[in-house]
């Protein structure tokens, strides 16, 4: 794991330094003399722009309305970049947010690099029961909590009815069913069955679950993505882009993939709740009742798709401790997580939410909660989120006919031997 900085990082950071309003000016501390919050807080969100940010900066302004001498600083910032941005910010000791939307597998490396502030006991975590139990598990490393659960997710089958109800065909429930029918798909329509997202190991995940395997085993600190089920998992993916049920790419792919399914395209595509929105500008969903959504389907041994999700984390260097608790606090309380439900079928992490109306009577929620329920963890360690990077380079050459699926594991287990020092 990388402690020190590189010149390169160095140079990233203090351009991103330049640039940024973070935490670290000194005009942006909390005057505590009157008892009241205020301050400037500086927030990093990670949702997808265009759609999810317009939602989350306008109930991010909501705080300002209850603490009018806070000023919130919203910033978005693209998904890809927010990790190594975060990470070369808060190294550098300058241009770091007060508070990070934190993918669920970045919170435990960004406590384990000490960048972010412990929450016990602050009024950032507030009725910590009321957590779904697998939301609250991300948030935790080495007995203390660093986040607080924004929204959960996993993954289903995204699929376009109007084109199923034209070729005749059900949902596939199974790999093999999913090849029968993007094959009549083809014949009946013209059109591509399947988009298999190429570019991003995340969509690899469901294909390694159902096959029995995994990325490593944390209990016994063992790499497993290359036994036969990681193998075999690599086929199957490969099978379906040489087959023709599956078209793919190696770049760009959450663009292509969301172009090619909102202008009907492709009749399917494996996707999460945070999709929704974007998938309903399209025009194949103007209305709205033609997404339908269903299980991946499974495997040769089992049905799973991996756990996702976005907490909120304070960094430890912030200088405005106080109204970035209370801050957190707001995003994450039962009344903003229903109108994040409400506005852009994102699901809850606090249980109670789920009694509130807009949730009760959200359809895509009541899709994806028992899928969320059911859904496989990942291992919450440090290098959660550096294992995807090797498994990307050989999941795309795996597709696009650059490896074998033999090779392709090996070399991933031979990367996380490496990064894991003393695993199996």
């Amino acid at each position: 794991m990388r402690r020190g900085i590189t010149a390169t990082a160095l140079v990233a950071a203090l351009a991103l330094a330049a640039t940024a309003c973070g935490s670290d000016d000194k005009s942006d501390s909390t005057s505590k003399s009157s008892g009241e919050l205020s301050g400037t807080v500086t927030w990093w969100d990670t949702s997808t722009a265009g759609s999810e940010d317009k939602v989350f900066k306008k109930i991010a302004e909501g705080f300002e309305k209850l603490h009018p001498k806070v000023d919130v600083k919203y910033v978005n910032v693209p998904f890809g970049d927010a990790q190594n941005k975060f990470k070369n910010a808060a190294q550098a000791g300058s241009g770091a947010p007060d508070v990070i939307r934190s993918e669920v597998a970045w919170t435990p490396e960004f406590a384990d690099l000490g960048y972010l502030a412990p929450l016990d006991g602050t009024p950032a975590l507030q009725k910590q029961d009321d957590f779904l139990k697998q939301a609250a598990a991300s948030t935790k490393y080495d007995g203390k909590t660093y986040a607080v659960p924004q929204v959960i997710d996993s993954m289903g089958i995204f699929y376009n009815k109007k084109i199923f109800k034209e070729a005749g065909v059900k949902v596939p429930t199974t790999i093999d069913e999913l090849k029968t029918v993007s094959k009549k798909i083809k014949s009946k329509t013209g059109k591509t069955g399947f988009y298999l997202r190429g570019d991003d190991a995340y969509w690899f995940l469901s294909f390694l679950y159902g096959e029995g395997g995994d990325m490593v085993s944390a209990p016994d600190k063992t790499v497993t993505i290359d036994n036969p089920a990681g193998v075999k998992a690599m086929k199957v993916v490969k099978d379906l882009v040489d087959s023709g049920a599956a078209k793919t790419d190696a770049t760009d792919g959450w663009d292509n993939m969301q172009a090619s399914f909102k202008n009907g395209d492709v009749a399917m595509m494996i996707n999460g709740p945070w999709a929704v929105a974007d998938t309903y500008t399209g025009k194949e969903f103007k209305d709205k009742a033609n997404l339908g959504v269903a299980p991946v389907p499974a495997g040769s041994v089992a049905q799973g798709a991996p756990q996702g999700g976005h907490n909120l984390a304070v960094y430890a260097g912030s200088k405005n401790l106080d109204a970035s608790y209370a801050f957190v606090d707001y995003m994450t309380s039962v009344d903003t997580q229903a109108q994040v439900t409400k506005e852009l079928n994102l699901l809850p992490t606090r249980t109670s939410a789920y009694a509130k109306e807009d949730v009760v009577n959200n359809e895509i929620v009541g899709f994806f909660k028992p899928v969320v329920e059911s859904a496989v963890e990942r291992p919450w360690i440090p290098e959660t989120g550096s294992l995807f990077a090797p498994l990307v380079t050989e999941y795309t050459k795996v597709l696009t006919g650059q490896t074998t699926p033999e090779k392709a594991v090996k070399t991933t287990g031979d990367s996380y031997r490496k990064l894991l020092k003393g695993w199996k």
